[in-house]
């Protein structure tokens, strides 16, 4: 039985999980001054997600560019978290922080499109958030925003989480 199913497993074909879409914010490039001359490393920014309510960010170092990418890529494609939406937009206003920079979320209509730069853009727009309003705050350091607006998206809760935490049902 045990040659059976390995000689099977040979045959099978490997599962396709699902397909997340990403999208590199930035490349960073880093050199080192070394007897030769400067040896240069790099680093990139990616966020994945679904575009249907899951996202995550990755942070991946290489000595090339399409390994640092691929990095980051398996790292944020690891841990997706889910984002609660309503609709095409967030269910309240949040601000979102990570070191000096601030970044407000604002729930717009449908219709409006993200309005935001390109790191909070590519967050929002891979989280599956259609519609939404954004202004920064402090420092705008593609690091330090995407993490901010992606700690902005986890802290978000729908009108039954919030019911239960308090205990209470909220009119509206």
């Amino acid at each position: 039985m045990a040659k059976l199913e390995q000689r099977n497993r040979g045959n099978r074909e490997p599962d396709e999980g699902p397909t997340y879409d990403d999208n590199v914010v930035k490349v960073y490039r880093c050199s080192k001054v070394v007897k030769g001359g400067r040896r240069f490393s790099f680093a990139a920014l990616v966020v994945v997600g679904d575009r249907n309510g899951r996202v995550s960010v990755g942070y991946g170092k290489a000595n090339e560019v399409p390994s640092a990418v691929e990095k980051g890529r398996k790292q944020a494609s690891r841990s997706l978290r889910p984002v609660r939406l309503q609709g095409s937009t967030i269910p309240h206003e949040v601000l979102g922080r990570f070191g000096s920079s601030r970044v407000l979320l604002l729930p717009a209509r449908e219709g409006t499109g993200v309005i935001a730069g390109s790191s909070v853009r590519a967050v929002l727009e891979l989280a599956g958030v259609g519609d939404c309003l954004t202004k920064v705050y402090g420092s705008t350091s593609p690091k330090n925003l995407v993490k901010a607006t992606y700690q902005a998206l986890l802290s978000l809760r729908d009108r039954q989480t919030v019911e239960k935490l308090r205990g209470v049902s909220i009119a509206g």
